[in-house]
């Protein structure tokens, strides 16, 4: 890639404004620190490098990292890689720094209600080890998970096991509906969205002044082992109430907010409130850039009004799922209430502004916080974005569509991009303007006209090269982590093409907790109808390790499946367990693997299930994105 550039000029207001900061979050960040590692690396199970490496933010450190990141994003950083083991308060202890998320783990006495345990079962395991080492051992007796993303239940496994759960030595609590959710949101558009987490967490970034630094919520991800032990507890109702040991706890449901099954919870005895992903060290995001349903800014603003009511008055500690606690009634009552306003203006003022007329770009471009809740740091754009918010809470309301009848059936990028070069007087000539609108600062121009001079000719490695060098510029001047990782990422790319990462195969947990209607619906999404065409029929399948029966029928090319129904016309009934069901839809094994050992079992036409396997095409996790 080209030498970094400086992007200095365009950063003096940040610099200026962390010039004054008052440091009350690195005191925060601080406070109660115990120990951290003392081997930096947290090595993965399979032997495939690290899962972790604590030095990775050591760069941080230098005051020269700021001509490269924004001092405000660097800032961010030093304050969420703050590694170890911290007492938050009496009988509260968290790890902070292992992965992108934070591990607690309350004493109830006879063991530790752990909450939260990371993105994988080797980070998981090291904050464990390192809470064992200075607190002394105690067994887990608990374990919470406070909503339905990845990086706060699939390290269970590093903490806990299902036999001590299915025992009844270890419970685990989780809101209604977390199951369900937590398998389902990757299920259908899995492939398309982890590809396009590569860039919202610069996972092929590399740590450094030119590389990635944080994502604005925390450290870039642990890479290891996946797990999931479904829960034993579901919570209901706000209000709900448990004793864990010698733990009381008051829960409040919080669905559809940062997660369709998420919760807070107080503790009255310790006079602490936990908010979950609720109320973070940043500005949240309403769409995530790797892609979701879009989240309601309009709720996640009244649930934290009725966290306040509930719970803030009477806390002195606030701690979270990511980032730093918060100490002093005062400072959590302000913090949340100022939280909240950010949402509940983000979302009233972007209502406003299109009900004026303006489309999801326009109220972008002029859609400021007011001062009093910008200059909060907790409020700046280092995750969400005023701006991918707003256009997130159009998309809610209104969908992608902005009225304009020019919109309505747009050209796709490629052939666009020919027409608009062939317009513009050829690529030379597209490539020569881009440079100029470089040199006048305007990046974000020159990045739409190198981005069509590349989508006409992807061959043209100087077009590839002052697009990656613009990417580069505004992925420096990126105040939000996210958008750092995206412009970078991007750039990698142009310049070294698209690194080959295969998925993280699914644990043996995670696929038990998958249903198999589940699996079926992501059959469903890999038919290739060419192959389907004039292809209808209808298999039965029996599942004898779960006893179900599902009837598949495979018509117009599309494919319809229907749990606890079998009909006795169908071409062909299959016999098998799930695991063989797995292997041979979705994991391209051949079905004679199995009928040869007489464990799959067919009556009826014997090549109707082959015809059904040879309809599903698996999906292509390394697509292009910044080229045709």
């Amino acid at each position: 890639m080209n030498a970094p550039v400086s992007a200095s000029k365009a950063l003096e207001e940040v610099r200026q404004l962390v010039a004054a900061d008052d440091r009350r979050d690195f005191e925060f960040a601080e406070r109660g620190f115990i120990a951290t590692r003392k081997d930096p690396v947290i090595p993965r199970d399979d032997g495939k490098g690290p899962a972790f490496d604590l030095r990775a933010y050591d760069y941080l450190e230098d005051e020269s990292t700021t001509e490269t990141v924004n001092p405000s994003l660097a800032r961010q950083a030093k304050i969420l890689t703050r590694h170890g083991l911290f007492k938050v308060m009496d009988g509260i202890y968290q790890v902070r720094g292992f992965c992108v998320s934070t591990v607690t783990f309350i004493d109830a006495g006879a063991g530790w209600i752990v909450v939260d345990p990371l993105t994988s079962v080797e980070a998981a395991r090291a904050a464990y080890e390192l809470v064992t080492e200075n607190l002394g051992q105690k067994p887990v007796i608990s374990v919470i998970y406070s909503h339905s993303h990845a990086d706060h239940y699939a390290g269970v496994g590093g903490v806990t096991n299902a036999a001590d759960v299915a025992a009844g030595k270890v419970s685990v609590i989780a809101p209604a509906g977390f199951l369900k959710e937590a398998v389902s949101e990757n299920i259908i558009a899995g492939p398309a969205m982890l590809r396009r987490a590569r860039y919202q967490f610069g996972l092929t970034l590399k740590h450094g002044c030119c590389g990635e630094a944080t994502s604005g919520l925390g450290p870039k991800p642990s890479i290891g082992t996946p797990s999931l032990i479904a829960p034993t507890i579901d919570i209901t109702h706000t209000g709900q109430e448990l004793t864990i040991g010698t733990v009381r706890m008051i829960f409040q449901i919080t669905p559809g907010t940062e997660a369709p099954a998420e919760m807070n919870f107080f503790l009255p005895d310790h006079r602490a409130v936990f908010m979950a992903e609720n109320a973070n060290l940043c500005m949240h995001n309403l769409l995530p850039a790797r892609g979701a349903l879009v989240r309601d800014a309009k709720a996640w603003a009244d649930y934290l009004t009725e966290s306040i009511r509930l719970f803030a008055g009477e806390s002195d500690v606030m701690f979270a799922a990511h980032g730093i606690p918060r100490f002093g009634t005062e400072e959590i009552v302000t913090f949340l209430a100022n939280h909240r306003d950010a949402y509940k203006f983000l979302h009233d003022q972007t209502i406003r502004l299109m009900n004026t007329g303006l489309v999801a770009s326009e109220i972008a471009e002029v859609l400021k916080l007011p001062d009093v809740l910008a200059k909060q740091w907790y409020n700046r754009g280092y995750y969400g974005t005023m701006s991918h918010n707003s256009k997130a809470i159009y998309q809610r309301y209104l969908g992608w569509y902005d009225a304009n009848p020019a919109n309505l059936n747009q050209l796709p990028p490629e052939p666009a991009a020919k027409r608009y070069v062939e317009a513009m007087g050829g690529q030379e000539a597209v490539k020569a303007r881009a440079a100029d609108a470089e040199k006048a600062g305007e990046l974000r121009w020159a990045a739409t006209l190198l981005n069509h001079a590349v989508f006409n000719d992807a061959s043209d490695r100087q077009a590839r090269e002052q697009l990656a060098a613009v990417y580069t510029k505004l992925g420096y001047e990126a105040e939000a982590g996210t958008w750092r990782n995206i412009y970078l990422t991007g750039a990698q790319e142009l310049t070294e093409g698209v690194a080959d990462l295969s998925p993280v195969a699914a644990s043996a947990d995670v696929l038990a907790a998958t249903t198999t209607p589940m699996l079926l619906d992501i059959a469903a999404v890999r038919v290739n109808p060419a192959k389907a065409e004039g292809k209808d029929f209808r298999v039965n399948i029996r599942l004898t390790d779960r006893n179900e029966t599902h009837l598949v029928t495979v018509e117009n090319g599309v494919l319809i499946h229907e749990e606890g129904i079998e009909d006795a016309d169908a071409g062909a009934t299959v016999t098998m367990t799930r695991p063989e069901l797995l292997m041979t839809l979705l994991a391209g094994f051949p079905l004679s693997d199995f009928t040869k050992t007489g464990s799959v079992k067919i009556d009826g036409d014997a090549a109707l299930y082959e015809t059904l396997t040879g309809l599903i095409e698996a999906p292509k996790p390394n697509f292009n994105i910044v080229e045709p």
